[in-house]
């Protein structure tokens, strides 16, 4: 097939996208050795189990459980996973984040709490969190701003992590980096720990009131270099307000575009945050994008919508805007201990080979957990799986398709 993003730009057919769903095999039925060896650790039937005959008399002895030791060992395979000794989980080569520690009210989880406490004085002292060093840091620069817009109308695929920790990947390896949040619910605002409460200036502004974005930028208070336009609960709003404006499509890319001609020192890039959706506050992130990131969780309900969502990529760019391509793929919530994830990285693989980078990023209880304190996860934790793989996703990002970068900034 045609990769998408070739020689002129386009993304190519879209019905080969298709091809993905009707002609993957991911929907062959469980095999017979699967269905053997479930049924091999069901019960007989009629036969009802008492456990109570395997448990201990009064007098027996019962041998004491020997406490795992709390020394933690990391390991680099070039894959980024961490093995700990006495932790609930180890790495392995499978690509899935084995951070399910020790719990911390246990003794044997005392490395964890030193390893957190030590963590909140460094923040203390410093005034922010250690960052990771990606790979191949520091990036080189970009002739012209590249603008991203990161959208994917499926749900729970990782479009705000993705945005919000690539983000701060780049950040961490030099690059001045805004994040343009573009989602009502506002998720990429409090990843980054900048206040979008009702009232604060914000998107909204810039798409209604006509309010320039360097009037509503806040800077992210973790990592310097990195930038925000927040979205707020006005922004829920605005498809509706937006209906009656003469070319309501190009309001972000206007506002874009004067900001990047007016400032002194323009980012090096610019992530759209988009929502689940493919409305208008999605079309004027499209027609303000000169490349689309695609996150795509290794799902088979996340490859239905894909044919969807390049159809309306292809829509946009013969109408609205020419310059816009799809550039990258990121497989996200990666677990290589089951077939399924395997089958779909493979079969998005053979049909964008040019897009999908070769980074993937795993499940990671820490990715999850790093919102919840304002932070990404590459400054939550940043030896973690995810941090690392993020960073390593950012590195190539930022090398790739350096000759093709594009961009409207003024001579």
């Amino acid at each position: 097939m045609d990769a998408v993003g070739g020689p002129d730009g386009g993304v190519g057919d879209p019905d080969d996208a298709s091809a993905l769903v009707s002609g993957s095999p991911l929907s062959v039925t469980a095999s017979t050795e699967d269905t053997a060896r479930a049924t091999a650790v069901m019960p007989e039937s009629g036969r009802v189990t008492d456990d109570r005959q395997d448990r201990p008399g009064p007098e027996e002895d019962v041998p004491t459980p020997i406490a795992p030791t709390s020394r933690e060992q990391d390991s680099d395979d070039g894959t980024g996973e961490r093995t700990s000794v006495g932790s609930t989980g180890a790495a392995d080569d499978t690509g899935v984040s084995r951070e399910t520690e020790t719990p911390r009210s246990d003794p044997a989880g005392g490395s964890a709490v030193a390893a957190e406490t030590a963590r909140k004085a460094e923040v203390k002292d410093t005034g922010a969190p250690r960052l990771p060093t990606p790979p191949g840091a520091p990036f080189p620069r970009p002739e012209q701003t590249r603008v991203f817009t990161i959208a994917n109308q499926k749900g729970g695929v990782g479009k705000t992590t993705t945005a919000v920790n690539l983000a701060a990947a780049l950040a961490a390896g030099g690059s001045r980096v805004l994040v343009i949040d573009t989602d009502p619910q506002g998720n990429a605002s409090t990843a980054l720990g900048v206040d979008h409460r009702a009232g604060v200036a914000s998107v909204y502004d810039v798409l209604v009131e006509d309010a320039p974005v360097a009037e509503v930028v806040h800077q992210c208070p973790d990592i310097p270099g990195l930038t925000c336009v927040p979205a707020t609960i006005d922004l829920a709003g605005a498809e509706i307000e937006l209906v009656s404006f003469v070319a309501r499509e190009m309001r972000l890319r206007r506002a874009v575009d004067a900001y990047l001609a007016d400032v002194d020192d323009p980012p090096d890039y610019i992530l759209i945050d988009c929502p689940p959706s493919l409305g208008l506050l999605t079309i004027n992130a499209f027609v303000a994008g000169h490349e689309v990131l695609i996150p795509i969780q290794c799902e088979y309900y996340a490859l239905e919508g894909l044919s969807m969502l390049l159809r309306n990529i292809d829509m946009i760019r013969r109408h609205l805007n020419p310059e816009l391509r799809l550039s990258t793929i990121l497989l996200t919530m990666y677990d290589g201990r089951t077939r399924l994830s395997s089958q779909v990285a493979d079969e998005v693989r053979n049909h964008f080979p040019n897009e999908v980078l070769r980074a993937t990023v795993p499940r990671s209880v820490r990715v999850s957990e790093a919102p919840s304190h304002g932070q990404t996860v590459i400054s939550y934790d940043p030896a973690s799986t995810g941090a690392l793989a993020y960073c390593r996703a950012a590195a190539e990002l930022a090398t790739r398709h350096s000759e093709a970068t594009h961009g409207r900034n003024a001579e």
